[in-house]
């Protein structure tokens, strides 16, 4: 209804009405919300972000087919990307000495190197002067420490008195040092015992089950390539891994420098055991052999080793010579970081450390003004009869304990009393040394 009233005009609006506006002005404001796509609409916007893309969903494909066939070609190898650089390394290693930056390892200069030959020495002092390495049947019932044992026809069955005994330094020492019976494993080709007869100098490294792989020495002088022998140990399994792979062993029996010894019947189911054996026995394997130089798998060994010989044995008038640990000092904590990082179990490390308090092995963190502690990863060493046994010993203690040798050395080294000239070098001096390669894939233990 309308009226005219004083100019003015009013408008009457029942309030059904006024619902009824406010619901189509709400209507009318509706707007379609961003991102809104009707069924139709689909296919379409599926096909504009396809073209969009279609670069990247490809690239991501292939990289992730690719990766997914490495792994399944190769489910063990885990490839330490970290350490790739090191490969090849030539550079020398360095400190600062009293405000001076020196190399840590004072090799001869090259020019003397080339001239530099093998040196025989004769040490009438040493108190030992023969070893009778025992053998036999040994029949009898297995030693058993922890309530296991790992004797067997390798090491022969040494009993508690026997590696007591052979602690004592005389003129002659019978000992147990592997190789105790002929059917005990470790076989090796007559060809590849004949070459290994013939080396006066050897460098070895060894991968059982897979393990590492094979790195070429560099930084050798011409003349020592003439007196030194190569020689790398592989199992059957990793003789597999390294073909599959493309690295074959040539119709000379070597892979580059290294001689490949291809080991059967390995005696022990843990395979760092069975590495015991190249690193602890080289007098064994090599029996004519004056020198040796061990390198662990993982890494690369990058200097002369006649210069080696020199710098660490020679000049220094040693007969062994070790790195120092590069974290620890004493045995005792060695032991808490072996069980802590699970590298053994708390029972069998226990029972080593239990009886190396019992023999009163001193807490000492220093021997002679160094560190008690040594990391074997690089072994150097003149083959005298002392040292010799010293090996032996140290064998015998990573078979009847744990296969960590870092807990074993120190022990060995306190009892061994006529052992003197040990030279054990400054971590600084290990990395100029070898480059560091770490581990590539983990071995498998023997079924």
């Amino acid at each position: 209804m309308f009226s005219n009233t004083n100019n003015s005009v009013s408008i009457s609006v029942s309030d059904e009405e006024s619902n009824e506006n406010r619901i189509r002005a709400r209507t009318r404001r509706k707007r379609k919300k961003p991102g809104h796509r009707t069924t139709s609409e689909l296919p379409r916007y599926f096909l504009r972000l396809f073209l969009r893309y279609w670069i990247v969903l490809v690239f991501e494909s292939t990289r992730i087919i690719t990766k997914s066939a490495k792994l399944k070609k190769s489910p063990d190898s885990i490839p330490n990307k970290k350490n790739e650089g090191n490969l090849n390394r030539l550079d020398p290693t360095t400190k600062v000495i009293s405000g001076v930056r020196q190399r840590c390892l004072k090799l001869l200069p090259p020019e003397e190197l080339e001239h530099l030959d093998i040196l025989e020495r004769k040490d009438s002092s040493s108190p030992v002067k023969k070893l009778v390495y025992l053998t036999g049947t040994d029949s009898s019932s297995p030693v058993r420490v922890n309530g296991t044992t790992r004797f067997n026809l390798f090491t022969g069955n040494q009993t508690f008195a026997e590696r007591e005994n052979s602690f004592q330094v005389s003129e002659t020492v019978s000992v147990h040092c592997g190789f105790f019976n002929e059917n005990g494993g470790f076989r090796i080709k007559d060809e590849d015992k004949k070459f290994m007869q013939s080396c006066q100098v050897v460098v070895s490294t060894c991968a059982f089950g897979g393990g590492d792989n094979l790195y070429q020495p560099v930084g050798m002088s011409k003349a020592s390539t003439q007196k030194v022998c190569y020689v790398a140990f592989w199992d059957d399994v990793t003789l597999a891994t390294q073909e599959a792979e493309g690295h074959k062993i040539g119709e000379n029996g070597y892979i580059g420098k290294w001689r490949i010894v291809v080991v059967k019947n390995l005696p022990f189911v843990d395979q760092r055991l069975n590495g015991k054996i190249p690193k602890m026995l080289s007098h064994r394997l090599f029996p004519e052999a004056k020198y040796s130089i061990w390198v662990d798998s993982k890494s690369q060994f990058r200097r002369d080793p006649l210069g080696v010989l020199d710098a660490l044995l020679w000049r220094t008038n040693s007969v062994l010579a070790i790195s120092e640990h590069g974290a620890r000092s004493s045995v005792y904590d060695e032991a808490k970081a072996v069980v802590k990082k699970h590298k053994a179990t708390p029972e069998e490390v226990e029972v080593q450390i239990n009886q190396y308090r019992h023999d009163k092995l001193p807490e000492d963190k220093r021997f002679n003004g160094k560190k008690a502690l040594c990391e074997a990863s690089v072994i150097v060493m003149e083959h005298t009869p002392l040292t010799n046994l010293f090996m032996c010993l140290w064998f015998n203690e990573v078979v009847r304990y744990t296969s960590r040798d870092q807990l074993s050395f120190p022990y060995v080294f306190w009892r061994l009393k006529g052992l003197k000239k040990v030279n054990t070098f400054p971590v600084c001096t290990r990395k100029d040394l070898v480059n560091s390669m770490g581990h590539v894939r983990k071995a498998k233990p023997l079924v």
